[in-house]
């Protein structure tokens, strides 16, 4: 069973929580993708059960279309936030670890679904659909609108992202998701992926960098469909 690590190795006091993920984040994204700039933070949710170790085989199902890998700085949360009027100081004491996070997409699936007007769990909330790197501890050395962070399938570079260009900063996000959703100990916040999402091959190499702080090497799985016993 999955549980949120540090870059030490020693698992952390928080229990798995929910994922709450920031869509449209980076504009050369959106323009990427052809969508409209959201006026609001575009928000969806990953169960626990999404979660998995970036360490680890990426197990991907390959019977419904394309999977794309979306690499995104990840925020762990280590106290309860809720409510609209928390502080700067509130939020940035709540955020515990700095990692990484690959949102996998089913493509095909969500475009199939956004076409019909219907939410994205099934192409976004699948079982390992949100492999986590170990988390770095939050210091005050961490700026989080300065991070730097790199994706390699096969050793050639499909994903560079910079916190500066996100849209809306890390802070900001958090402040606008504990609105919502109370955040619990254990909640983890992706913040957004930059261009460069494509297909993930049964196994291709991945490299995840977060740069200055972690790697992260591991390689892509078809998920073996369980048989049906007669």
């Amino acid at each position: 069973m999955y549980c949120h690590h540090w870059i030490d190795g020693q698992a952390t006091a928080t229990p798995a929580g929910k994922v709450v993920c920031v869509g449209r984040n980076y504009l050369d994204h959106i323009k990427e993708l052809g969508n409209d700039i959201p006026e609001q933070a575009l928000l969806f949710i990953k169960p626990a059960s999404a979660l998995c170790d970036m360490r680890q085989p990426l197990c991907i199902p390959t019977d419904r279309g394309e999977c794309h890998n979306e690499l995104e700085v990840a925020l762990l949360i280590g106290s309860e936030l809720s409510g609209c009027a928390l502080t700067d100081s509130q939020v940035s004491n709540a955020i515990v670890g700095v990692g990484l996070g690959l949102d996998l997409t089913l493509r095909d699936v969500q475009s199939s679904l956004k076409s019909k007007g219907q939410p994205w769990e099934r192409a976004k909330a699948f079982d390992n659909s949100c492999p986590l790197s170990p988390f770095m501890p939050m210091t005050e050395s961490i700026d989080l609108n300065d991070l730097h962070f790199l994706l390699t399938i096969n050793k050639q570079v499909r994903q560079q992202g910079h916190t500066a260009l996100m849209m809306r900063d890390a802070l900001s996000l958090v402040k606008e998701i504990a609105s919502i959703f109370t955040l619990l100990p254990g909640d983890v916040v992706l913040t957004g992926t930059p261009k460069g999402v494509g297909p993930l091959l049964p196994e291709d190499e991945v490299d995840a960098e977060l740069t200055g702080y972690l790697k992260v090497q591991t390689q892509v799985k078809a998920r073996v469909k369980a048989r049906v016993q007669p």
